[in-house]
């Protein structure tokens, strides 16, 4: 029994490749027909916040932002009083320190 077993396994194993490259010599003969795939891709869809002037931030926003200190780096020019530079993904903004509220919008360089 034990040796039947050890039989059908080891034929169990040789048989699977083989019937795969029949398979394929199969749909390689058949070239005359267009063949069509499906391809389902999982994307996530990621909003992007939209930035104007004189839109309000709110603290939370204001508290997740990074400050941009040395502004010379990005060509930016030196904020006024009671402003700072902050950086979201590639864009810069002028944001008013105590009230939150964007006075400019730079695209990245």
């Amino acid at each position: 029994m034990k040796r039947f077993i050890t039989l059908l396994t080891a034929a169990t194993i040789l048989a699977a490749p083989m019937a795969q490259a029949q398979d394929h010599r199969s749909k390689a003969h058949d070239r005359g027909r267009t063949v069509e795939r499906t391809i389902i891709e999982k994307r996530t869809i990621v909003k992007k916040p939209r930035w104007h002037r004189g839109q309000k931030l709110s603290r939370a926003e204001r508290a997740r932002l990074r400050e941009i200190r040395d502004y010379r780096r990005y060509r930016l020019s030196a904020p006024p009083r009671g402003y700072h530079w902050v950086r979201v993904e590639n864009q810069f903004l002028l944001v008013g320190i105590t009230s939150g509220v964007i006075s400019s919008i730079i695209a990245g360089r």
